[in-house]
């Protein structure tokens, strides 16, 4: 691989990941297996280490994943007082025994491991004061979480009062809400009984339901909390076991599950034992973590700036079950790949029952000599849609039947296509095949994109009813066609138009990212938005224009310009221009032209929210960029900035500026918030 492919890699790496990231965190429903995207890390870490010059700040290695969503749903927003990471992990015993090695080489003296059984829930952080359930901040982006107090205090075994009184007069404590396997399933079936899509796992389940706006239903949802970290800051504990038994004692929900390990074999032991104990438990489990178990031991070792450094997940290998091969469809994707989903006779597998698996593409249906009548070995990795991994030959039938993959598209009847380096056969039908367009109907109007109120039911409806084909159809609707649909009243029939009419006011990069454009994701967007600053700008431009976009390479630039070029697409936009939408950024609002031609990079915390700060720069005529460069004019410092762009910006000569700094230069100047305000999501100036 030569330089220019590792930097083409490394972008379409870096799309993938972030885009996955975006489905698992914000929209809980998960595309990719826990394992592959583990392993797409993987790759992108090792080549960013052998091309460390296409490495930059912002790349996932270096930053967690976020459950912030960037519009208003209703939950304030707080600083974490202490940065809420992640875990380094891994699925190879070997290198828990290489941490282990590193940590006996970096401290002086003897010190023990604390394993832990890892929940597969969604991350919570609890601040008590005097006794009392202060706050709940979910993971959010590691610096910033989303105020969920309302709902943690439905969770039944969350206490709002702590026992005794030795806690400390304030503290944090860490942990995960998790999902039953009963609750879910409880869920999953009235979901389906109502036609709503069902929860891909209780993980996403979970995440869901604590994101709900109603603390009544979020209280149905069958919800419970285990915690597993008291941040080292926070309290004076010689160990990490001793602030849990702490914790214990003032009844706070911290699991029984934990040992005390001296060496690597006590590790060892601990990882056999649960591998087979947690297909016993109640709820879902996907590893164990190991804690050096010192505080002081603990301060030594520090942090990157995306895990502790004391601390490792080791993941256990997926659980398997053997079933028969019933049948196989082939399903089209958003994106037009052809998939082929085996139909199973029912197994429990992680807790739930298992009827379909994934087969993964043709070559890998090949390799396996898979047929159909054959006894299956099938794995539930990253609780998606479970895949078949092998064959087992000794149990098969006589009339089994080798499946014939098909040629053409099973939806529109396309002849499929395949590129050399593409595993997966593809649709290239993309604006006629039924099953593509309606994927992208569904994210036309998704949240993040022009936030109308319809789920996938009612774009299976409309389309059914030949309404809606393209995006610009949505805006031609009447009253009178909607109430002719099939369960639809007048009530329903104005929320959607009402919601259709505000999405006029969509900011123009979410119009953008609307138009669902392959690897253009909501970062991307706002960054070719800021850049061109109308649909026009971006139609007309080159290719090297797109390149001169910060984080825009060739596999993101060629795809931008396909599809401006196709001509169906130019006829789409001059209907949604006509339609009222927002074509341009001239709309914005517009304080002052203070910050003209500048442009400047935001680290750490503010009296503000960080969304907020980044309006003022724009509203000012400045413009925002995710990483330091030699373009960048300034680096905007709060508390606890990130080191990576401070060395940058020192390296490169660029100025880093306060909060203050910022202001004076403003011909105005709002007030500052304080510790215990919400981040506002109002413009000031």
């Amino acid at each position: 691989m030569d330089k220019t492919q590792a930097r083409h890699k490394i972008e379409e790496l870096k799309a993938v990941l972030w885009e996955n990231s975006r489905r698992y965190y914000v929209e809980n429903a998960p595309t990719m297996s826990d394992y592959d995207y583990d392993m797409l890390m993987k790759e992108l870490e090792a080549l960013e280490k052998e091309y460390p010059e296409f490495a930059t700040p912002d790349s996932p290695t270096r930053k967690v994943g976020s459950d912030l969503d960037g519009l208003s749903d209703g939950f304030a927003q707080y600083p974490h007082k202490y940065p809420m990471l992640s875990l380094g992990n891994t699925y190879n015993i070997g290198e828990v025994e290489e941490f282990a090695a590193r940590a006996s080489k970096s401290l002086q003296g003897t010190f023990n491991y604390c394993c832990e059984l890892k929940f597969d829930g969604t991350a919570i952080c609890l601040t008590y004061r005097n006794g009392l359930l202060y706050r709940a901040l979910t993971r959010g982006d590691g610096v910033v979480g989303d105020d969920v107090t309302a709902n943690a205090r439905q969770i039944s075994n969350i206490p709002l009062k702590l026992k005794g009184s030795s806690w400390p007069e304030e503290f944090e404590i860490r942990g995960e809400v998790l999902m039953p396997y009963a609750s879910f399933e409880r869920l999953n079936a009235e979901r389906l009984a109502a036609g709503q899509p069902l929860f891909a796992n209780p993980r996403n389940a979970a995440s869901g339901s604590l994101k709900l706006l109603d603390s009544r239903e979020v209280a149905r949802r069958g919800l419970f909390c285990t915690l597993y970290h008291i941040p080292v800051q926070s309290v004076s504990f010689d160990t990490h076991d001793e602030a849990l038994r702490a914790a214990m004692d003032w009844g706070l929900p911290v699991s029984e599950h934990r040992r005390l390990c001296r060496d690597i074999s006590e590790i060892e032991a601990y990882i056999s034992e649960w591998d087979v104990r947690r297909r016993s438990l109640p709820f879902a489990t996907d590893g164990i973590v190991i804690k050096i178990n010192e505080m002081d031991c603990q301060r030594q070792l520090g942090y990157t700036s995306k895990f502790p450094r004391w601390a490792v997940a080791y993941k256990f290998k997926a659980e398997d079950a053997l079933t028969r091969l019933v049948s196989i469809d082939y399903q089209v994707g958003r994106t037009g790949a052809v998939t082929p989903v085996a139909n199973l006779e029912p197994v429990r597998l992680s807790g739930t029952v298992v009827k379909r698996a994934t087969l993964n593409n043709a070559d890998q249906m090949a390799l396996m000599d898979i047929r159909v009548g054959d006894y299956v070995h099938v794995e539930k990795g990253g609780e998606i849609i479970p895949k078949i991994t092998s064959v087992e030959l000794s149990r098969r039938p006589s009339d089994a039947k080798p499946p014939v993959f098909p040629s053409v598209c099973p939806d529109c009847g396309s002849a499929l296509v395949k590129a050399e380096d593409e595993a997966k056969w593809f649709c290239p039908n993309a604006d006629g095949c039924p099953t593509q367009i309606k994927g992208k109907l569904v994210h036309f109007l998704s949240r993040k994109a022009m936030n109308v109120i319809a789920g996938d039911a009612t774009i299976e409806q409309m389309y059914d009813a030949s309404l809606v084909r393209t995006p610009a159809d949505f805006y031609d609707l009447t009253k009178m066609q909607l109430v002719h649909l099939d369960g639809w009243q007048d009530r329903a029939a104005d929320r959607f138009l009402e919601s259709l009419k505000a999405s006029r006011e969509v900011p123009f990069e979410r119009v953008l990212y609307a138009l669902g454009i392959r690897y253009v994701g909501e970062t991307t967007a706002k960054e070719i938005a800021a850049h061109f600053g109308s649909m026009d700008a971006i139609a007309a431009a080159s290719r090297e224009e797109l390149l001169a976009v910060p984080d825009v390479g060739e596999v993101i630039a060629e795809s931008v310009e396909r599809w401006f070029d196709n001509p169906s697409h130019a006829i789409e936009l001059q209907r949604l221009r006509a339609s009222g939408l927002q074509f341009s950024s001239e709309g914005k609002e517009s304080l002052s032209n203070a910050l003209e031609g500048m442009t400047i990079v935001i680290s750490g915390n503010f009296s503000i929210s960080r969304d907020e700060m980044k309006k003022l720069i724009e509203a000012n005529g400045g413009k925002n960029s995710s990483s330091v460069s030699s373009k960048t004019s300034y680096l905007l410092a709060g508390s606890k900035p990130g080191p990576e762009k401070i060395k940058k910006a020192a390296e490169l000569g660029v100025q880093v500026i306060s909060e203050k700094d910022l202001m004076s230069m403003l011909p105005s100047s709002g007030p500052s918030g304080e510790d215990e305000e919400p981040f506002s999501e109002t413009l000031w100036g």
